[in-house]
């Protein structure tokens, strides 16, 4: 484990951190910032890839993360005991100050530390395909990243196999994505992918899949979840695309005994998924 300290906003390495903030260097590099205490310590804790913890100079490394730290390291290899033998060995740690955090982190005010993590290739498709009775969340055109972010943390909650990613869908790289799944997003499997290719395959597993419509054949109570089930949500204005809806075998509709036109995705899908894990674990 190797640490440091850059002062200098015209240092490389800030101005590489920097571009992370648009998706054209992000796809180009491969690696997205995560930024704050929570976001930086779930990522560390799970099997992300963390490349580098950047800290404030003055206010050093957050009591959360000390664990995972330079000095836990170096404790280890004096014999000394550790909280966490697990924790990673690889991961560069630099102090740098506030200015530098500021430029990097997209939040206007930033907490005191960001890391730099690798994306990770979509290799929790073939467990989703295999599964006999997963529920994946497929997401179709969500423009919105606070809505693509819940998405995300609902799956986890419920206990979903996975979610699946479509082209046209916000950036799941995006700080504000990032942000809005809480950590989520490093507890299952993200799949990202085209949907018109993965979806068959699905079908071919066994997999339903149900898309919610307003002229639906089910109500999303009476639905049968418990099967192998792949529930599809599209964007907030449209919709399921016309090419995904042509692959789904059954639709549901959300009831609604007020006067609100519709509810936003993010609502429908955690309505959906909530559903879905009553009838799968406490129903009985």
């Amino acid at each position: 484990m190797r640490e440091q300290t850059i002062t200098s906003l015209q240092n490389i390495r800030v101005k590489q951190w920097a571009q992370l903030k648009e998706r054209k260097h992000r796809n180009k590099e491969g690696r997205f910032i995560v930024e704050g205490i929570h976001l930086v310590l779930e990522a560390l804790r799970s099997d992300a890839n963390v490349e580098t913890v950047v800290y404030d100079l003055e206010a050093g490394i957050p009591q959360e993360l000390i664990t995972y730290g330079p000095s836990n390291i170096y404790n280890a290899a004096l014999g000394k005991a550790q909280d966490d033998s697990a924790a990673p060995v690889n991961v560069e740690w630099i102090a740098a100050t506030d200015a530098i955090i500021r430029k990097c982190c997209d939040t206007d005010t930033p907490q005191p530390v960001f890391a730099v993590v690798q994306k990770w290739e979509a290799d929790g498709l073939q467990a989703l395909l295999g599964a006999k009775s997963a529920l994946v969340v497929v997401v179709d055109g969500v423009q919105d990243p606070g809505n693509l972010g819940t998405i995300i943390r609902t799956a986890d909650a419920v206990g979903a196999d996975g979610v699946v990613i479509g082209k046209g869908t916000v950036d799941l790289y995006n700080a504000k994505t990032v942000r809005s799944t809480m950590g989520s997003l490093f507890h299952l499997p993200v799949v990202e992918g085209n949907l018109t290719a993965l979806l068959p395959e699905a079908k071919a597993c066994g997999a339903r899949l149900v898309s919610t419509s307003l002229q639906a054949s089910h109500s999303c109570y009476s639905y049968n979840y418990c099967a192998a089930t792949w529930i599809i949500v599209g964007n907030e204005g449209q919709g399921v695309s016309d090419a995904v809806q042509a692959l789904v075998d059954d639709t549901i509709i959300i009831p609604m005994r007020g006067q609100a036109e519709s509810l936003n995705v993010a609502m429908a899908t955690t309505v959906l998924l909530y559903e879905a894990m009553r009838q799968r674990h406490y129903s009985k």
